[in-house]
């Protein structure tokens, strides 16, 4: 049969799509934008019908009704990372979380240690040669469309067809169903004066001819909002969202500096605006690949002069860096952070930046603390950790003793907690 002949078979109804779904089955979801929300809005209003469903995703965007502590014997959500959707059930215990690296999820996946049996995804519209592509979010799921029984795409005219190690063929398709709904656009974080402050320490430390990877935030997008000025930037990054597409457009990112995959772009997932989904589509200069592939530290790290901006919410007098939880409270996840630190340490020229406002909840709180809050998940440890910058400087913590680190750390607080965190560092025996 034609692919144009197994497409109408398999076109149907969302309500009825979801019905390959089995009890006990495992639902993979990609990464924010790339999630289904027909489909995930008919599994909400259908989960009485099953029986211990779970769906395992990264950073959903949207709070669906499964989201509901009173029907998780039904369909319950599993944490690859969680988002303002998913974190109150974190925080509550209705939520349970996977902790992995990100670029270690498709391994995970291949190996059967995290289950797979269903991929629910958006879709691009089919090509001429039956293919979709998933460009908005390849991550994990590239790896679970291999493991899973039975494939799911929601196929809206508004995904973009990209390039790179994102495509399903129709015939690896159960069913499909169609929305035409706009992508669920998310803006720029709001940007202060402490975050350009940071930024532009990172900046100044960021060479001509660079390969950038870029993650989310107000801090990250600063930087990139004080790189105007540089020349042939290069893009190896886990999220491709608006700033980069600025760079771009700006002419600052050419990739004609990169050593690895020059002249392209690489990402595994884009969350930004319409714009920068509809610069995604048919982009020669941009590749969409799985997550085992980007993230990879020794992959990544085979870019020269590799520049990894990632932020973190507390860090102790060794460097170790608790992004990921507020104590033992879970708020967001690994990650790819640990992943381009290591990839960053590994390149040639290339350097790791952790950013970080110097201080909490209106100046009241350090961030740099003696010791992490007590149950706080590390997320980048004391052995990868280099460049720590706050709104006061930049601290290079990588070779250096505990000693050095201490007072490095100290000498980028805020000037109102230094003397207590001298006084601190002493009863450790660190001053």
């Amino acid at each position: 049969m034609s692919a144009k002949g197994l497409y109408q078979q398999k076109r149907m109804a969302a309500a009825d799509a979801i019905r390959v779904v089995k009890n006990g089955d495992t639902i993979v979801v990609p990464t924010a934008v790339g999630e289904p929300p027909a489909l995930l809005t008919a599994l909400s209003e259908a989960r009485r019908d099953f029986r211990d469903v779970t769906v395992s995703q990264i950073l959903p965007v949207r709070k669906y009704g499964y989201f509901d502590p009173e029907t998780t014997e039904h369909v319950r959500h599993t944490a690859y990372f969680f988002s303002g959707a998913s974190r109150a059930g974190g925080q509550e215990g209705w939520i349970d979380y996977i902790p992995a690296y990100f670029s270690e999820l498709p391994q995970l996946i291949n190996r059967n240690q995290t289950p797979a049996d269903v991929v629910f995804s958006m879709a691009s519209p089919m090509d001429e040669h039956g293919f979709f592509s998933l460009a908005l979010a390849a991550d994990y799921t590239m790896a679970a469309i291999e493991k899973a029984r039975v494939v799911v795409l929601e196929v809206n005219p508004n995904v973009p067809f990209a390039n790179g190690d994102c495509h399903i063929h129709i015939s690896q398709v159960a069913a499909l169903c169609e929305s035409d709904d706009p992508i669920l656009e998310v803006g720029l974080p709001k940007i202060g004066p402490v975050q350009e402050a940071i930024g532009k320490y990172v900046a100044d430390m960021i060479p001509d001819g660079a390969t950038l990877q870029i993650g989310y935030g107000g801090i990250p997008d600063a930087v990139v909002m004080q790189l105007t000025d540089k020349r042939d930037l290069g893009i190896h990054t886990e999220m491709v969202g608006d700033g980069i597409m600025t760079l771009v457009e700006a002419g600052v990112v050419t990739n004609r500096k990169k050593n690895y995959h020059h002249g392209k772009m690489l990402a595994t997932f884009a969350l930004g605006s319409k714009k920068l989904y509809q610069f995604m589509h048919r982009n020669p200069a941009l590749e969409m690949h799985p997550v085992d592939f980007t993230n990879d530290p020794f992959l990544a790290g085979q870019n020269d002069n590799l520049h990894a901006i990632n932020a973190t919410m507390q860090i102790d007098f060794m460097g170790q860096c608790g992004s990921e939880s507020l104590g033992f409270a879970p708020y967001s996840g690994t990650g790819g952070q640990a992943d381009f630190v290591r990839a960053a340490n590994r390149s040639n020229g290339g350097k790791a930046f952790i950013v970080l406002p110097s201080t909490a909840k209106n100046d009241t709180i350090s961030r740099i603390v003696p010791t992490l809050s007590a149950g706080t998940h590390v997320s980048t440890s004391k052995n990868d950790i280099n460049y720590v910058v706050t709104e006061f400087g930049v601290a290079q913590l990588r070779g250096k003793t505990a000693k050095q680190r201490c007072e490095a750390l100290i000498g980028i607080a805020h000037p109102d907690f230094r003397g207590e965190l001298r006084e601190a560092a002493k009863k450790m025996k660190l001053l």
